[in-house]
């Protein structure tokens, strides 16, 4: 219902809105796990609307991608919707739709052509400037409440090819060079694949280097779990170090539960799923398709978590 109403709220068809009958999608990578909600998202509401889509694994491959997209055009599919490998590839994928006349849209991950898209083109995800940015003010208001004169932190970056983990890194360097958060100072920040191996690899690096961070600024969910998994496996009390995730993933909110996360920021992959189908169905009955379209991030602390268990 939560999903349903956002969409609504935010333009996008619910029901009847399918006079397209066929649409291809090709997803990023079936083994992530946020990918995965997308993909449910998208495939229970085709189910609703009566849709058939094709769902293709890309496997982080921008060439497969591309041949996913070319063999949807050959195929006759309505409309095409893509979670992109990588931002760098939209331009090849919006020519190849472009030409066929096909219309696409981008979902998730802002491709880097998101300024120059043509009419039959969207883009339907997040505001990345808020993600970082609510996670990383609410982590310098505890630290702030809590009295801290001075503060370290990590960041946990996920890709430095991936448009959203440059801009919420981005976003923390942002709320740290304010004047209430300056007093909290960047140690070290690196590449942990968005993964919770990569996250707690990292995390134990530092902890044998004798880095133990006041704060963790986590790009995702995952990678925050694993840095949690490092500290709690050299013996570091959880009240000592907050953690900053952004998802609020089922793992992650069971982490907050137990006092683990102390912060994430719920992406809705469900409205995004869902609002990329319901974005191409209107292109392909030829409507008029403001983009982009934004599904709010909503910032999430142990004070309002119980409304996100379920939810992704």
């Amino acid at each position: 219902m939560k999903t349903r109403l956002l969409l609504a709220a935010l333009g996008l068809g619910l029901a009847g809105a399918a006079s397209a009958q066929s649409v291809g999608v090709s997803i990023v990578n079936f083994d992530n796990n946020f990918q995965t909600l997308l993909r449910n998202g998208m495939a229970v509401h085709a189910e609703e609307l009566g849709v058939d889509i094709q769902i293709e694994d890309a496997q982080n491959d921008m060439a497969k991608q591309l041949d996913q997209v070319n063999n949807f055009i050959a195929n006759g599919v309505d409309a095409i919707v893509v979670t992109l490998v990588d931002s760098s590839a939209g331009p090849a994928l919006t020519q190849a739709a472009e030409a066929a006349g096909v219309p696409l849209v981008y979902v998730n991950l802002e491709p880097a052509n998101l300024a120059d898209l043509p009419a039959n083109q969207a883009y339907v995800g997040s505001n990345e400037v808020e993600s970082g940015t609510l996670g990383a003010t609410e982590a310098c208001r505890l630290l702030r409440e809590a009295g801290a004169a001075e503060a370290t932190g990590v960041i946990l970056i996920g890709d430095l090819a991936h448009q959203a983990a440059v801009q919420r890194t981005k976003d923390v360097h942002d709320v740290l060079a304010t004047p209430d958060c300056s007093f909290i100072t960047i140690t070290d920040e690196q590449v942990g694949g968005w993964s919770r191996e990569g996250g707690s690899n990292l995390m134990t690096n530092w902890l044998s280097s004798g880095d133990t961070p006041d704060v963790v600024f986590a790009n995702n969910d995952e990678m925050a779990l694993g840095a949690i998994q490092a500290l709690s496996a050299a013996g570091v009390p959880k009240e000592d170090v907050i953690v900053v995730g952004i998802d609020a993933t089922a793992d992650g909110l069971q982490a907050m539960q137990a006092e683990d996360l102390d912060v994430t920021v719920f992406q809705n992959a469900k409205a995004q799923g869902a609002g990329g189908l319901d974005t191409a169905l209107a292109l392909a009955k030829g409507e008029t398709v403001t983009s982009p379209v934004y599904v709010p991030f909503e910032l999430v602390t142990p004070t309002n978590m119980a409304d996100y268990i379920g939810t992704n």
